[in-house]
Formats: structure tokens, C-alpha cells, sequence
């Protein structure tokens, strides 16, 4: 049976995002996906977290 997987919604809470081996995690350590490669994996965490990183200054500049 695979391993459970967050949601279909990443809050604001779940950032910053990491890649642990080939699965992506919130800060808290809950999984939200898996990549095919460690290297899939730290790239998909690096953008989504820039991505984050960028709405969250929209949100102050408004």
C-alpha cells in the first residue's frame, strides 16, 4: 500500500517545502508528492517554494 499523501492543497503553513530522498515534503514532514529522481525532486521543492516566496510579496506590496 503506498504511503499516504497530503491533500490536493499546499497552504501558506506548509512552506518552505523540501525533497527528502525522491519524496517532497511540507516544513512539518507531511509527504506531498513523489518525484522519479532525487534531482526531479529538489527542483520541483526550489520552484515551489520560489513560487511562495513570490506570492507572499504580492500579498505585502497590495
Amino acid at each position: 500500500m503506498p504511503d499516504e499523501i497530503k491533500g490536493d492543497k499546499l497552504e501558506p503553513d506548509d512552506f518552505p517545502v523540501h525533497a527528502e530522498r525522491t519524496e517532497l515534503k511540507t516544513q512539518d514532514g507531511e509527504k506531498i508528492a513523489e518525484a522519479k529522481s532525487k534531482k526531479i525532486a529538489e527542483d520541483i521543492a526550489q520552484r515551489l517554494n520560489e513560487q511562495a516566496h513570490r506570492e507572499e510579496e504580492d500579498r505585502w506590496s497590495a
